[in-house]
């Protein structure tokens, strides 16, 4: 056991454990794109699924009755710990399960999910650090100093899933985003073609599918909704909420207003599809902007020297008579 303890303590073992995890990573990163599956149908077929739930729950609601539930339970052990624990009135508030829709995730497990993780993650940081700091002895400091960062490492465990979820909603917008203009583009086509809202929001799912896996989805649930709900306002403003950005929302104030007074809806999308071509360009030009000051710092650190020992290494060599 002391051996193996001296080993993980060698930094020339630990530096090599950690090239290799990094080349692993970056082979991965690089292999991923051509191993992953086609998606489209599954996402297509999981919101054909929530439009399932929606008739069942609007029909149940229309009769007085007791609202059936379709959704996926959690692990029974999550659920029991969150509900024992009231976990919900503690670690959740109104805009935790709206973000958790703006990053994907919907219904009660993933909440339930999110709140098992906040609860024990504090507790599975708090006991690496431990074994980090006094079981592997990895740093001189006091024992007192050592509990301190076990306990912030509690701390940074805490809000862990937090992080998950924001960078779930940062993915997943920029996704929308990028994709949103053309959306307006065939929305706008197939308006003026004569369709309705509801088959327009379909015929955009589904060539938006291959471009976007995260819009798709959103405007299937859309018109869903919109088939199902009664208020056509509360769909609307449900993909406003579920996307989080202003351009969406724009458009969802376009078509209340449409719905409401009847103002013609095609002049209204194609200036918003205009606006938003513009913002996706300006932010295009916005990260070429950005691009040289990025590259200064690598060029003088890895570019610099090497150019420098091109040019000057001929000469040294000369002037040192080396061979």
């Amino acid at each position: 056991m002391g051996d193996f303890l001296a080993m993980l303590a060698d930094p020339q073992i630990l530096l090599g454990a950690f090239t290799a995890i990094g080349v692993a990573a970056t082979i991965f990163t690089v292999a991923i794109p051509f191993l992953e599956k086609e998606q489209l149908a599954t996402r297509m077929k999981a919101v054909s699924v929530e439009r399932d739930k929606i008739r069942i729950r609007e029909r149940a609601r229309m009769n007085t009755e007791k609202p059936v539930s379709l959704r996926v339970e959690p692990k029974a052990y999550m659920k029991r710990l969150v509900d024992q624990l009231q976990l919900k009135n503690a670690l959740s508030d109104d805009k935790t399960a709206d973000q958790l829709r703006m990053a994907g995730f919907r219904g009660q497990a993933p909440l339930t999910v999110f709140l098992f993780a906040r609860f024990i993650m504090p507790f599975v940081c708090f006991m690496v650090a431990l074994f980090y700091f006094f079981g592997l002895g990895m740093t001189e400091q006091p024992p007192g100093m050592k509990l301190a960062f076990s306990f912030l490492a509690a701390g940074v465990g805490m809000y862990l899933p937090n992080f998950y979820v924001s960078n779930a909603i940062q993915k997943r917008q920029q996704s929308i985003r990028r994709a949103w203009p053309d959306a307006l583009d065939l929305m706008l086509i197939c308006i003026e073609s004569g369709m309705s809202v509801e088959p327009a929001f379909r015929k955009v799912a589904e060539e938006m599918g291959t471009q976007s896996l995260a819009l798709a989805e959103e405007m299937s649930l859309t018109a869903a909704e919109l088939s199902y709900l009664q208020e056509r306002r509360k769909a609307y403003e449900n993909l406003a909420t579920r996307t989080g950005l202003e351009a969406v929302r724009a458009v969802v104030t376009a078509l209340i207003q449409a719905e409401r007074y009847g103002t013609p809806l095609g002049q209204a999308i194609r200036v918003l599809s205009q606006e938003s071509r513009d913002t996706r360009m300006a932010e295009a030009e916005k990260k070429a902007a950005s691009l040289p000051p990025k590259l200064t710092v690598p060029m003088i650190v890895f570019f610099l020297p090497v150019l420098f020992a091109v040019i000057i290494g001929p000469a040294m060599i000369q002037l040192f008579g080396w061979k």
